[in-house]
């Protein structure tokens, strides 16, 4: 009888209610944010962006400047060699086609250049907005005592009283007042140390 009586009650309470001391999870309240209406429309990130959109005009402007000129000399000096049919190109030609050449060069190396600036200058203005969405999140988190933020991108449908892309907006214009546009100029790798000698 006793045998019995041990494992009966063991199956009993398997299958009584958790405890008490178990702490349930609260009933999440959920909020999502447009990240890229946030980080693009607050006031200073639209100055920022607009401020960028220049620099990519300015950028398109100069490859248009550089590169048309090198073009049509480049379709001239292709013409004249095919009219040779084959012969050998006269020194004058070959010193065109030299020049034309380093030209070429150098006008690429130019424009590589100034996309690599405002490539830069890109990532910087990502790089401050980024810094002050999170705080931004963490406090619009506290006032409208949510327990989660998610980004709209990610969430099929949702209803207008749980988005909080305004709010975030809100706080970022208070906490960013303005955003640099012009990257700090990228750190040279330091120069190996020399060798000391003893003279010998």
């Amino acid at each position: 009888m006793t045998k019995f009586f041990v494992p009966a009650l063991a199956a009993a309470a398997a299958m009584l209610p958790a405890t008490a001391s178990a702490q349930q999870l609260p009933d999440a309240k959920v909020a999502v944010v447009d990240v890229e209406s946030a980080a693009r429309t607050c006031t200073a990130c639209a100055v920022a962006w607009a401020n960028i959109e220049q620099q990519v005009q300015q950028a398109q402007a100069f490859e248009q400047q550089v590169s048309a000129p090198l073009q049509t000399e480049g379709q001239q000096i292709q013409a004249e060699i095919r009219a040779l049919n084959g012969a050998q190109p006269g020194e004058a030609l070959q010193q065109r086609a030299a020049a034309f050449d380093q030209r070429r060069q150098q006008a690429a190396q130019q424009i590589q250049q100034r996309r690599a600036i405002l490539q830069r200058n890109q990532n910087y203005v990502l790089q401050q907005i980024s810094a002050q969405l999170e705080p931004a999140y963490t406090a619009v988190l506290t006032a409208r005592r949510a327990h989660l933020i998610l980004p709209k991108s990610s969430v099929m449908a949702h209803s207008s009283a749980v988005d909080v892309t305004n709010d975030v907006i809100a706080q970022l214009n208070r906490t960013l007042t303005s955003v640099a546009t012009t990257a700090p100029a990228p750190q040279q790798p330091a120069a190996p140390p020399t060798t000391p000698t003893d003279g010998r």
